[in-house]
Parts: structure tokens; sequence; C-alpha cells
């Protein structure tokens, strides 16, 4: 996926409590699940496009969503990496 014109790339720094490891793998199952609702919106959007329902306006409004779910799709799983890699150095 490609940026808009003009914006530019930037790193977020979070930093979150985490009391125990039970709290580490509900934070990641919640990730996981949002990833998953985005995941199964691309899809189903994509088909009613794919498949024509109805009009245009509403097509290029399913498309939009399409991409808006795509980026967050795309974004909850560079978090998930984040959260993994950090996971595994606290552990050394």
């Amino acid at each position: 996926m490609s940026s808009s014109p003009g914006s530019r790339s930037r790193v977020l720094r979070l930093e979150i409590l985490i009391e125990s490891d039970e709290e580490l793998a509900a934070l990641e199952g919640a990730l996981l699940a949002a990833r998953a609702t985005e995941l199964s919106q691309m899809r189903r959007r994509g088909l009613r496009h794919e498949l024509g329902y109805g009009s245009d306006t509403a097509r290029e409004t399913m498309n939009d969503e399409v991409d808006h779910a795509e980026r967050r799709w795309t974004m909850l799983g560079r978090l998930l990496e984040s959260l993994k890699a950090a996971s595994d150095r606290d552990a050394r």
C-alpha cells in the first residue's frame, strides 16, 4: 500500500503497563480479534463490490471502506509485530 502524496513516515512509541503474562495474552488476543474483524470487513465489502451490489455511489463508498479497513488491518498487524518484538526483548 502506498502513502498518500505529502505524507511522511513516522515512528510512534507507546508504553503500556502490563502486570502479568495473562494481561499480555489478553492484549494480543484483543488485537488479533480486531485484525480478524477488519479482514472480515474487507472481504465482505470487497465481495459486495465485486458482485455489483448497490448504486455506483454505494460501490464507490464500499471501495473506500475496503481501503480504510485494509489500512486498519495493516496497522493492527504492525502493532502485533511490535508487541511480539517488545515482549521477546523483555523476556531476555
